[in-house]
């Protein structure tokens, strides 16, 4: 999450939406006064105490609007998705970048690993509406911007802020092979029942098919 007092925005990270090169983008143009919480690079934390026990910077709009001064929740807010077919086979490439026995056994890992609760609830597999809607299930952006659009949108976002438009850098990538490779019919319904209030929520098609 960054909290930009300077230009009065909220960045909000949902996990392998490019946020890394989104937060690198932005750092030119962040003051002394502006807040971050990001654990991975460098363990920035929010001068807000609820926030800053979390420990990583995914942090919802649920949980920040309990936390956020109210002149702060009044904020341009912001945030990127992306397809759940694609952001999962992502995520869980990330999760297992040290594990040797990951490769060639990626889709028999995701459909073990979607029957298991507590990876269900984990920071970064959790469907992204978590992270963006409100108590009453409303979303609580003002803006969402795709990765399949990324640099697109994200040079909108700056012309809203009045921020000059940059290229946008590699960053954190994971490596894995191209997504709808890895995928077989009880694996894409899987995803698509695990992550259907983001397919309704973010107009995302809840099938692999043409």
């Amino acid at each position: 999450m960054i909290v930009s007092h300077r230009h009065r925005f909220i960045f909000f990270a949902v996990p392998r939406t490019a946020t890394h090169a989104i937060r690198a983008a932005l750092a030119e143009d962040l003051g002394a006064e502006d807040w971050q919480q990001e654990a991975l690079a460098t363990g920035a934390r929010l001068p807000i105490p609820e926030l800053a026990h979390l420990g990583h910077g995914h942090i919802g709009w649920r949980q920040a609007q309990s936390a956020l001064p109210d002149a702060v929740q009044g904020y341009f807010k912001f945030a990127f998705v992306r397809d759940p077919f694609d952001r999962f086979v992502s995520v869980c490439a990330m999760l297992n970048k040290r594990n040797p026995g990951y490769r060639g056994a990626e889709r028999r890992f995701m459909k073990r690993a979607l029957q298991v609760p507590r990876f269900r609830a984990r920071v970064l597999v959790r469907p992204q509406a978590c992270m963006l809607i409100d108590s009453a299930h409303r979303l609580g952006m003002d803006c969402v911007g795709r990765y399949e659009t990324l640099q697109r949108d994200f040079d909108e976002v700056c012309d809203r802020l009045g921020l000059a438009p940059r290229p946008l850098p590699l960053a954190n990538v994971a490596e894995h092979a191209a997504y709808r490779t890895v995928y077989d019919a009880e694996l894409e319904q899987l995803v698509a029942d695990f992550y259907r209030v983001d397919f309704e929520l973010f107009g995302y098609r809840p099938t692999l098919c043409a």
